[in-house]
């Protein structure tokens, strides 16, 4: 009651306009300390199976999901997955707006700069969709005038084909399902993407494409942190280190990637968390 008292005689005291701006700045800033300690949110692009996607409910699922929410029961912290564009994942970040990265993300020098990474949770590579009626059977056939090679944006598919393919037109899209689409058509001899990523709609396109899953080149992908939070960049890679000794990365993999690997090893490109 006396704090209500203090309040009204506080009112009494100023201009209504006054009284306004002060409670618009208090109401400003609970909005800025309002953020649930007990929660980090995670930035994913929900539009890469099997890693970061989403299910008959439209509900998060894949293996990125699954990892984020067994890092948030060893922190003891609920793990609130946000969908976020793959381009506006480190901004994102940076500003505050996410807590972690953890989206299927390449970890390289370049992005490096901006952001902190983990210890990497994966090893692959990336390679080629190429539409089947092509005769293109590695990345240098690509490398001429009237190919056509179509890449997401700012992924390492992107960087690859701009340092590699020169001689190629490069058709830059936002969606990796408009990319395949693409190369279903024949608009496009191929696209480049993560192994994963391209055995999986090889699959779902087995008339219309070919998979070329020898890697353009090997990369390893990180869970990406703010710069400056050693804390959490400490305990995510406290959390890898044993999630990774218990084989708990396997256990997730193995409920979605079980075809893949097999079909990995037997050409002689094994992948590995």
């Amino acid at each position: 009651m006396k704090v209500f008292a203090a309040i009204n005689l506080v009112r009494r005291r100023m201009s209504s306009t006054r009284w306004l701006a002060c409670m618009l700045i208090v109401l400003v800033l609970a909005g800025c300390s309002g953020k649930n300690p007990h929660q980090l949110i995670v930035g994913m692009e929900l539009s890469s199976p099997p890693f970061d996607m989403t299910d008959e409910h439209n509900q998060p699922t894949g293996i990125d999901v699954e990892l984020a929410h067994a890092l948030g029961d060893a922190l003891g912290r609920e793990m609130v997955i946000r969908n976020t564009s793959f381009e506006g994942l480190i901004p994102a970040l940076q500003t505050g707006k996410i807590d972690l990265i953890l989206s299927s993300m390449t970890i390289t020098a370049q992005r490096a700069e901006s952001i902190d990474f983990s210890d990497a949770y994966l090893h692959v590579g990336i390679c080629l969709l190429v539409n089947a009626g092509s005769d293109v059977r590695r990345a240098d056939d690509l490398n001429r005038p009237g190919r056509k090679v179509v890449v997401k944006n700012n992924t390492t598919g992107y960087f690859y084909a701009q340092e590699h393919l020169p001689n190629a037109e490069l058709l830059q899209i936002t969606e990796p399902g408009a990319c395949v689409l693409e190369v279903v058509q024949g608009k496009a001899d191929a696209f480049i993407y993560d192994q994963f990523s391209v055995f999986q709609y090889q699959r779902q396109n087995p008339k219309t494409t070919r998979a070329v899953l020898e890697p353009l080149r090997k990369e390893n992908w990180g869970i990406g942190v703010r710069k400056g939070n050693a804390e959490l960049l400490r305990q995510v890679n406290a959390f890898l280190a044993d999630f990774r000794a218990r084989k708990g990365l396997e256990t997730i993999a193995g409920k979605y990637l079980a075809a893949d690997r097999q079909a990995f090893e037997a050409m002689g490109n094994p992948f590995s968390f």
